[in-house]
């Protein structure tokens, strides 16, 4: 059974920084690709980051580039979301997914096939 579990978000002050964790299980990350997306409340889904596991390959949007970093340690099959500078726009639900196609990672959510169920991130002013 696919399964995607997030964890790390929590409540910091801006400027400040989180390292999310999205765990894989019943399923090894090889050459799937991962996406990291989030949903502030009113506002539509966002995709953040993705990376290519057959190549490492990233994206960024520009809303996150030069603060965000997205990277995976095999050895736990777990993919993660280096969050840096944050700010109060930054609050949000962040989830992780997997695009089984794999390549290139994409910041469309229609794309991915498994869903993990979200760590809330807030960022105090």
């Amino acid at each position: 059974q696919v399964q995607l579990a997030e964890s790390g978000g929590g409540l910091v002050q801006d400027g400040d920084s989180l390292k999310l964790s999205c765990a894989a299980s019943g399923f090894t990350l090889g050459e799937y690709a991962i996406g990291w997306f989030r949903q502030a409340p009113g506002k539509e889904r966002e995709g953040i980051a993705c990376i290519s596991l057959r190549d490492d390959s990233t994206y960024y949007p520009p809303s996150v580039k030069g603060r965000f970093t997205i990277s995976r340690d095999n050895t736990k099959n777990t993919v993660y979301l280096q969050m840096n500078t944050l700010k109060p726009e930054d609050s949000a639900v962040y989830s992780c997914a997997v695009d089984l196609t794999g390549y290139p990672c994409t910041d469309s959510s229609t794309q991915y096939d498994y869903w993990g169920q979200g760590t809330q991130v807030t960022v105090s002013a």
